[in-house]
C-alpha cells in the first residue's frame, strides 16, 4: 500500500521516506515519520510505536522519554495528526516536525493557543444556534486533545522533575486545558440560551397565530349565516317576492342572520 506522507514534514524527512522501497513502513506512525537524523533513537521505541498514532503518551527507556503528542484537531477532521517529541539522555529535545528542538514543546503549545483564541472570537460573535452548534463540534476534540496533552506533560514532569521547561510546559498545558474546558461550557450555555430564546420566538409567533386563527373564526362564524341565507335566498330579496317594496324582507334577513351569527359566534367561541 503507497502510504501517504504529511507535506508538512521537513523535506529531509519526506526525502527520507520516499527513498525507502514499498512496503517498507518500519519509520512510519500512521503520517508521523521518524526523522532520519534521529540516529540514537532507541530502538525500544521504534518497536513501541504501532501503525496508528494512538492516543497521547509518554515512553521511557533508560535516560530517554518520548512523548507522542497530537496536532491541534481541525474541524470536522476524522483521525489524528501525530507528532514525537524526544529528550535524548543528554537532555537534548528533539521534534519529528523539524521545530528546533529546546522550543519545539513551547511551539506546540502556542498552536494550541493561537486555535482557542479563534474559537473564543467565534464565541464572541456567535448569536445563532448553528454557530455554537459549529463552534461545539469544533472545539470538542480540541478540548479532549489539550486535556490528554496535559495529563501526558505531566507523566513526563514526574519521569523528569528536575527539567524546569518541561514543567513550565505543564503548567502552560493546563492553562490551556481550563480555557478549552471553560470556553466549551460558555459556548454549551450560550447555546442552551439561544435555544431557550428561539423556542421563546416559536412560542410567541405560535400564540399570535393561533389568535389571529380565532379572531378569524369568530368573524366567519358572525357573517355564516349571512352568506347562507344570501345563497340560498338570493342578496336583492326583491324578485319574485310578494312583498319585495317593504323592508320588512331586509330587516328579516338581518335579525334572523344577526341572531343566527351570534349564536354560532358563541359556539365557536365556547372552551374546551
Amino acid at each position: 500500500m503507497e502510504p501517504i506522507i504529511d507535506e508538512k514534514l521537513p523535506s529531509c524527512a519526506v526525502h527520507f521516506y520516499k527513498s525507502l522501497p514499498k512496503g517498507d513502513d518500519n519509520f512510519m506512525v500512521s503520517n508521523l515519520v521518524i526523522p532520519p537524523n534521529w540516529s540514537s533513537f532507541p530502538e525500544e521505541f521504534r518497536q513501541r510505536l504501532g501503525t496508528t498514532v494512538g492516543r497521547q503518551r509518554l515512553m521511557q527507556s533508560e535516560s530517554n522519554i518520548l512523548i507522542v503528542a497530537h496536532h491541534v484537531p481541525e474541524h470536522d477532521e476524522a483521525g489524528r495528526r501525530g507528532i514525537l517529541f524526544w529528550r535524548d539522555a543528554s537532555g537534548e529535545w528533539r521534534a519529528s516536525n523539524g521545530d528546533p528542538g529546546k522550543g519545539a514543546l513551547g511551539m506546540h503549545l502556542n498552536r494550541y493557543a493561537k486555535r482557542l483564541d479563534e474559537y473564543e472570537s467565534a464565541e464572541a460573535k456567535a448569536v445563532k444556534a448553528d454557530q455554537y452548534l459549529s463552534l461545539l463540534e469544533g472545539l470538542a476534540p480540541v478540548v479532549r486533545s489539550s486535556r490528554n496533552l496535559l495529563e501526558t506533560l505531566e507523566e513526563a514532569r514526574k519521569a523528569i522533575p528536575d527539567d524546569r521547561a518541561l514543567i513550565d510546559h505543564r503548567d502552560r498545558a493546563y492553562d490551556l486545558s481550563r480555557q478549552s474546558d471553560l470556553l466549551y461550557e460558555s459556548a454549551k450555555n450560550a447555546l442552551d440560551v439561544a435555544v431557550v430564546r428561539r423556542a421563546d420566538e416559536q412560542a410567541q409567533t405560535s400564540q399570535k397565530m393561533m389568535l389571529a386563527a380565532h379572531r378569524l373564526n369568530i368573524l366567519a362564524a358572525l357573517f355564516f349565516p349571512f352568506a347562507t341565507m344570501g345563497a340560498v335566498f338570493g342578496t336583492t330579496l326583491t324578485d319574485n317576492w310578494t312583498w319585495a317594496h317593504s323592508a320588512i324582507p331586509f330587516l328579516l334577513y338581518i335579525l334572523v342572520g344577526g341572531i343566527a351569527g351570534l349564536l354560532l359566534t358563541r359556539f365557536v367561541s365556547r372552551p374546551g
